[in-house]
């Protein structure tokens, strides 16, 4: 592994990783973002943010980083619906619009980051 993909593996494990923290410390943020149709939106909340974290470290060992690149890949599809609900609520709020909106794509960019290390 060349020391580019190296800091890239370090930086998509460590970005993970805080993310996933980032639901225990402002599960408000992720509350508000997520859908009033998704069951049980705490334990959601609490769930994703574990899987995130395991899925980040997952990354750092050579025997579950494939593994754990296909699971990144299927959480950011799982987590889409969030995100286009979150830019509909700023649509109407007319808050935060451009930044909600640009999240959308990275999506793509962000799954096609794991694969990379498929």
């Amino acid at each position: 592994m060349s020391n580019i993909q190296l800091f890239s593996l370090i930086l998509m494990g460590g970005f993970y990783i805080y993310a996933g923290f980032s639901h225990f410390r402002v599960p408000k943020f992720f509350l508000k973002i997520t859908p009033k149709w998704v069951p049980y939106p705490e334990k959601v909340n609490i769930l994703v943010g574990m899987i995130e974290v395991v899925l980040g470290a997952g990354l750092f060992f050579a025997a579950t980083r494939h593994y754990a690149a296909w699971g990144i890949i299927a959480l950011l599809i799982a987590v889409f619906p969030a995100n286009v609900y979150h830019f509909q609520k700023s649509l109407k709020k007319k808050k935060y619009v451009v930044g909600t909106l640009i999240r959308l794509p990275i999506q793509l960019l962000l799954m096609y980051w794991a694969y990379s290390f498929v």
